[in-house]
């Protein structure tokens, strides 16, 4: 992912939007009027998601205070360094976070988020999930409408032919089966190259490696493309369960306020974004996956 001010983030990705433009208005809390003002009358829904959502299935962050694997934190093994200095580590770290997710089950905001797709589907209107997260729940809820910024733990690329694909064996190659423990004293597996996941398309047998962004990588150009699309063209606009701090996503929702769209989030506490949500801007304060389905319901 890119860790970068706005300032410093490619324009073609900014909205052509009026310069001056107040957006310390105080958003509201009324659940009532936003289902009634907003939510009835959408006819373009876009759900930015972050990993709030997920932390309510019970996912670890591998953020802030007491988030590491083993010794290492996420910025330390999630980058293309990191991979080509010891590819057998950071597949560790890597198979680990499949392992897990393959126990987990969404949660209610997941569910909620896919069912109002395939209501607002049967009445001719449309869900986009925008996520942060890796992690597939929300495809797993039912989610159909989904653009992943940042990849997904579930697709391998090929760092020989580029070849990108679906991946959710497990574990994903047998000579990181019982390795990938988080316990700061486990001892690394230290595997041969040849003992890692390899591409199988036709005789390729290039290593593989995780589809995700890392951090120093650019985000894929026809995902951002997309989201851009789809957050030009929404009526109102949902941010569930992310910090608002990483760009570029964290432009997401005030850019959106400026155009005069509602838009409404739903998060533990107050992010960057809480205060630049515009005139017609909602904060809803609790978990995910309590208020989210109130907010939702039919």
């Amino acid at each position: 992912m890119i860790l970068q001010k706005v300032s410093n983030f490619p324009t073609k990705f900014l909205f052509n939007f009026p310069h001056k433009f107040e957006m310390a208005a105080r958003p509201s809390s009324d659940l009532a009027k936003f289902r009634r003002e907003h939510l009835a009358s959408a006819q373009h829904l876009v759900i930015l998601t972050g990993a709030g959502v997920s932390a309510e299935s019970g996912v670890p962050t591998f953020r802030g205070a007491g988030g590491f694997w083993r010794k290492y934190q996420a910025q330390d093994l999630a980058t293309p360094q990191a991979f080509y200095r010891d590819p057998s580590l950071v597949w560790e770290f890597y198979h680990y976070r499949r392992e897990v997710m393959l126990s987990k089950e969404p949660n209610p905001a997941h569910d909620a988020i896919a069912e109002v797709e395939a209501r607002f589907a049967a009445e001719g209107k449309r869900v986009v999930v925008i996520t942060q997260n890796i992690d597939e729940l929300h495809k797993r809820a039912g989610s159909e409408n989904i653009l992943e910024l940042h990849g997904s733990l579930f697709k391998t690329q090929c760092t020989e032919c580029g070849d990108v694909r679906p991946n959710h064996d497990s574990p994903i190659c047998e000579a990181l089966s019982g390795h990938g423990a988080p316990d700061p004293d486990a001892t690394a597996a230290r595997l041969p190259v040849s003992d890692l996941p390899r591409c199988q398309v036709g005789n390729c047998g290039g290593l593989l490696r995780p589809n995700v962004v890392w951090f120093g990588e650019s985000l894929d150009e026809e995902v951002m493309d997309a989201a851009h699309e789809e957050l030009e063209n929404c009526d109102l606009c949902l941010v569930v369960g992310t910090s608002s701090v990483v760009y570029p996503a964290a432009m997401f929702a005030p850019q959106v306020a400026m155009r005069g769209v509602p838009v409404a989030e739903f998060n533990m506490e107050t992010t960057p974004a809480t205060n630049r949500l515009g005139g017609k801007g909602f904060f809803f304060e609790g978990p995910c996956g309590t208020i989210l389905p109130q907010a939702l319901a039919k």
